[in-house]
Formats: C-alpha cells, structure tokens, sequence
C-alpha cells in the first residue's frame, strides 16, 4: 500500500515501519492504496481571513483572532482558537464576544486577502492549468496526465502545495483527494486544519452510506428539512429511494442527490466557467425584524460585494436582494441600473431600495447582496445617476477611500453605518 512523507514529501511503495518516516521521523504519513493513482482534488486555506492577519500581526499567533463588523456585525470568519469558544462564521458579533471575550476583533481587508488569494493561485498554476476558484480561498484541481510532466504523482504535488504555502506565505491549507470534484470537496473538511484526506473508488460507497444528507453539497438547512419529512437522514436512506421517485418528489434536486448518493460526479473542473453573478450573503443567529440591524447588514454585504468586483476588475448592472423567513420561504428582488456598478454606494443604495418596497414581513433568518450581468471594470459608472446628482461626488469619495485603505489600513477610513 502505497504512502507518502507529507513533511520531507518522500513516498514509499509500502507503509514505513513504527507509523514514522525513516528519513525525517515525521509521523505525517499518508497511507491509502489509491494514494499515487487519484487526480481531483479540492484545496481549501485554513481560516482564510483570520490566518493572514495573523500572519501580517506575529502578535496575534496565540490569541483569538474574529474578522468581522462591529458590535452589531457579524463574524466573517475567525481562527481556530475562537472556534475553540464556539466562534462560527455569520454568528452574531454580540454573541460571538460573549463566548469569547478575549478575541482580537479585526475589521476585514479583503484587498489583502485578494492580493494572497493570487499568490496562492500562482502557485497551483505551476503545478497544473486545471484550476476552478469556487471563492478567495479554496479550489478545484485536475491533475490528470501531470505526473509525466513533475516526476511525482499528484499527491506529491499537492503535499508540496501545502508545504510551500506554509514555509513560503506562512499559511496553511487542507487537500482532499479523489476521483471527482464532489468527494475531493468533502475530503478535504475531514481533517482541518493542516490535513489532507483521501477517498478512493472502491471505498466510496462505504465512505458515503452512514453519512448525513448535510454532507451533499448544496443540501442546506430548508432542503434538509424536507428530506427529513420524507424520512431521509442519512445517505443510507437516499440509497434506498428509486430514481424517478426521488426525482417525482424533489424535481431536479432529486436526481441530483441519487446521483451524489452514489458518488456519481461527471462534472469537470472548468478553468473557464464564467462568472455570472458575485454575491454574499450572512444566516443570522437569531430571526429579526429589526430595520436598523437589516440595513447596516446591507450596507456590509455591499461593500464586500463592491470589494469582490473591484477585486475581479467586474461591475454588474443588477443589483439582487435576497431575504429568508423564519419560515425558509425564499423572497428575491433584482433591480436594474442604468450602467454597471462597482461602487458600494450605489449597490447599497439599490439594495435598501428593494428591501423598502420588497412587500414583505419578517422576520428574517437570512439576508444577501449581490450584482449580476457583469461586464468589465471600465464600462462601469460611466453616466451616474440623473436622480441623484450627488452620486458621482460619492462615488469618488468611494474610491480615495479605497486608496487611503490600500496604503494605511482598511480601518483608516470606517463609514458610521458599517458599526450598526
């Protein structure tokens, strides 16, 4: 059975005696027999956000870093210390401090994130072309007919990825490694942080069957519930549904899921998939109705949605609201722009908008920004808005703010809606 050194990346046709490397005497060895004979794989940086402040702050390495807002926020992400607490991502930031109170708070730079974002990809572009970004911080990758090319197997290679991140950018990520882009991707929650997991072909169904139905892809809180009254919890319980039945009750989905039951994934890592649509959006702790809360959450989500666009040198001319009930009812609203936007402002402004004449009552447990009909950066803004002769005036003090951020900090500038 074939293993592998994560550490000094020496691989063995057999597992080395006593469970350590006889070379470096690291006991970080990979040990599967599909290990040099998989391709897929899915990398996913460890706490993204809080990991490169850290890096940035040596003060912060033993502390309990939260990047969120402000006391009315949310947490975007937090390190593994906070998680300790029981910190999550989209918990309120009131709450999260009550389990933490300790925590360093810091406000996120997502054009420091985005700059490390690229250094990364760099770096998976040496290693093969196959590259499909699903965010900032996590990938697919193909690594079929690339072990002629490097002399290693691809898990030698991602090993060394993981290696290089560490010693070079002083971060650190997780690899999961399978035949396709559905069991890489769940591979790779298996052992965070720092870990990297393999499912292979003839373990796959029973990896899959005693597994929970949450562990699909795509399979959230609202479509969770309904399995559950059909009495499916489990992978094990999906196996036993027919196909045109699933399909008969769930639609598209249904099929989807006997498929995915299965391990049944023929989608390809698509280097070229277009982007449609940048969006974020936060699930609150707590359902609310509150209109000041709703609003400096919109206000928040347009600047990371700005943030992204600027990032990916994009505007989009629709602007999307998207709210859920308490009840899991899903309400979308889309408005058109003149032109495309990159600008904070003018998505936030649209946004509220929408929230205003939505015609809908709470309370909400969710609630999301984003733009779509993309075009690129240079066609955005051009006419500005004849209703609002003021728009241009802040528009451009949108973009010396992001300037004065770029060279001093992203709290150097901080708008008073973005602490509600």
């Amino acid at each position: 059975m074939p293993a592998l050194c994560r550490d000094c990346l020496t691989p063995f046709d057999h597992p080395p005696p006593r469970g350590r490397c006889p070379l470096c005497r690291s006991p970080r060895l990979l040990v599967h027999e599909e290990l040099f004979s998989l391709s897929i794989a899915h990398m996913d940086c460890d706490a993204f956000y809080a990991s490169v402040e850290k890096r940035d702050d040596p003060s912060l390495a033993d502390k309990a870093v939260i990047v969120g807002g402000g006391q009315r926020g949310v947490v975007s992400t937090c390190c593994y210390i906070a998680r300790i607490h029981g910190v999550r991502s989209a918990m309120p930031m009131f709450q999260a401090l009550k389990l933490c109170p300790d925590a360093t708070v810091i406000k996120p730079r997502m054009s420091r994130y985005v700059e490390v974002s690229r250094q990364i990809k760099a770096m998976m572009e040496e290693m093969t072309p196959s590259i499909e970004p699903l965010s900032l911080d996590e990938a697919f990758l193909d690594l079929t007919g690339t072990a002629r090319l490097h002399g290693a197997p691809p898990a030698v290679m991602l090993a060394r990825l993981l290696k290089r991140m560490e010693t070079e950018l002083g971060l650190s990520g997780s690899v999961g490694l399978s035949h396709n882009k559905f069991l890489a991707k769940i591979a790779s929650d298996l052992d965070k942080p720092r870990g990297f997991s393999v499912v292979g072909r003839a373990e796959t169904q029973a990896f899959l069957t005693p597994k929970p139905v949450r562990i699909i892809w795509g399979v959230g809180t609202a479509t969770q519930a309904e399995l559950e009254k059909a009495g499916i919890r489990t992978i094990a319980d999906l196996l036993r549904w027919d196909q045109r039945d699933l399909t008969q009750r769930f639609g598209q989905m249904g099929d989807r899921l006997w498929h995915l039951a299965r391990g049944l994934d023929t989608r390809r890592v698509n280097r070229d998939e277009r982007l449609k649509s940048i969006s974020k959006e936060t699930t609150f702790f707590e359902d609310t109705s509150d209109p000041d809360l709703l609003d400096g959450h919109i206000w928040r989500l347009s600047e990371q949605v700005a943030d992204r666009a600027k990032a990916r040198q994009l505007a989009g001319r629709t602007v999307t609201l998207k709210l859920k009930k308490d009840d899991f009812q899903l309400v979308t609203r889309r408005h058109a722009l003149s032109d495309p936007t990159q600008i904070a402002d003018r998505i936030y402004r649209a946004a509220h908008d929408l929230l205003t004449h939505a015609n809908v009552s709470g309370p909400f447990r969710l609630i999301g920004v984003g733009i779509s009909d993309l075009f690129p950066e240079d066609q955005a803004d051009r006419s500005g808005d004849l209703l609002d002769p003021l728009a241009h005036k802040r528009a451009a003090a949108e973009r010396a703010t992001d300037a004065i951020r770029a060279r001093f900090g992203s709290d150097a500038i901080i708008k008073g809606r973005s602490l509600r």
